[in-house]
């Protein structure tokens, strides 16, 4: 599982014009889910991103996470984070979970984050336009797999 964590000051998703979801100051999470990922990957990445430490403290320091602000979390599917450009200039994205895979997964993904943080999400495999204004920027790459 590989995400793409952003501390935002603001995030939506429209699917058909119409907004799905929003939040306030937090974390966009766009999140990509590969075949062999499960419940482990899920509870590492609810965990690190709900206590990543890349929000500033009174000294100016990133020192809080979204969890102990009180923020929010926009979680987006993506399955693109999954494309492998190496050859080529079309991405290969026979990385990524098939829909059957990747949907429940995704579901479960955003009931665990619900448990801790208020979380809103897009559609899983609609086409979303997401909407987003970065704080900073502050843009962190995560895999559960630990690989980066």
């Amino acid at each position: 599982m590989k995400a793409v964590v952003q501390r935002v000051l603001g995030a939506k998703v429209e699917v058909g014009g119409v907004t799905v979801g929003s939040i306030g100051p937090g974390l966009l999470v766009l999140l990509g889910i590969e075949p062999d990922d499960g419940e482990q990957d899920i509870a590492y990445m609810v965990k690190k991103c709900t206590q990543l430490r890349i929000f500033e403290d009174e000294q100016g320091k990133m020192n809080l996470s979204a969890l102990e602000l009180g923020y929010g979390v926009l979680l987006v599917s993506q399955f693109t984070l999954l494309g492998d450009a190496r050859k080529g200039n079309r991405p290969s994205f026979t990385g990524a979970a098939v829909p059957a895979i990747a949907g429940p997964l995704f579901d479960k993904a955003a009931a665990e984050f619900r448990k801790l943080i208020h979380t809103e999400t897009g559609v899983f495999g609609a086409d979303m336009k997401v909407s987003l204004v970065n704080d900073g920027p502050v843009t962190i790459l995560l895999d559960s797999k630990k690989n980066y």
